[in-house]
């Protein structure tokens, strides 16, 4: 089954590159849908460039603060220089602490597909 997603221009570029091997999302009704094998269509918002990446496993937990903890964060779209203040409220940006309640979250991990 083929996903689709936005991705800001940053994170795009990480997967692009392959120095980002997990996305974090809300565990909404729309990534329950998502299982391994399946391929994600992101599309930068910015310029529209497409990628695709295969899905090799998904990590699920009840909060963000649970999947920091877990998680390499390097391999979440942190860098050598910003990983030691990456914080789980970095993700509020993006979900409201009562979305992430009511869902959970999830990364998926992903193999970039050529």
């Amino acid at each position: 089954m083929k996903h689709y997603m936005k991705l800001k221009p940053f994170p795009f570029e990480m997967i692009k590159s392959g120095n980002k091997t997990i996305e974090l999302r809300l565990f909404d009704e729309k990534r329950q849908k998502i299982s391994p094998c399946d391929s994600i269509e992101f599309t930068n918002t910015q310029t529209g460039e497409v990628i695709t990446a295969e899905v090799i496993d998904l990590y699920r937990f009840d909060s963000f603060k649970e999947l920091y903890e877990s998680l390499p964060l390097t391999k979440c779209g942190y860098t050598a220089d910003d990983v030691d203040s990456a914080h789980y409220t970095d993700m509020n940006e993006y979900y409201s602490e009562c979305e992430q309640e009511k869902y959970g979250v999830v990364g998926i991990e992903l193999s970039l597909m050529i």
